[in-house]
């Protein structure tokens, strides 16, 4: 059985903006007609700050989550299966909340590209 080779499919200006970038130059960005640059330039805009808001939500968790656990110190008592609730926090909620949060990301970036 031969393993297939994987290869990355990129387009010509791509691998120019990489070159361009290994030898130290100033990268253009491509030419666009002017009604796709702004539109182009309006996406940007758009998914930026869309993007803003996932990582307010990031921001809010690693910041929430410490301080939801050190004012409630009782949570160290609560026992799920015979481990402190407070550790099931540490351990599992965080990973669930950034899976649901790239999802959302992910919903909003194409939701913007289709509008």
């Amino acid at each position: 059985m031969t393993k297939q080779r994987r290869v990355a499919v990129t387009s010509p200006q791509t691998s120019l903006v990489i070159a361009r970038r290994r030898a130290g130059v100033r990268v253009d960005p491509p030419h666009l007609a002017p009604a796709d640059m702004e539109r182009a330039r309006r996406l940007h805009r758009e998914q930026l700050r869309r993007a803003l808001g996932a990582v307010a939500g990031l921001a809010g968790l690693i910041i929430g989550l410490p301080l939801v656990l050190a004012a409630f110190p009782g949570l160290d008592a609560v026992r799920l299966f015979g481990v402190p609730v407070s550790w099931l926090a540490i351990a599992v909620l965080p990973y669930a909340v950034l899976v649901v949060l790239a999802w959302w990301q992910l919903h909003r970036a194409e939701e913007a590209e289709d509008a």
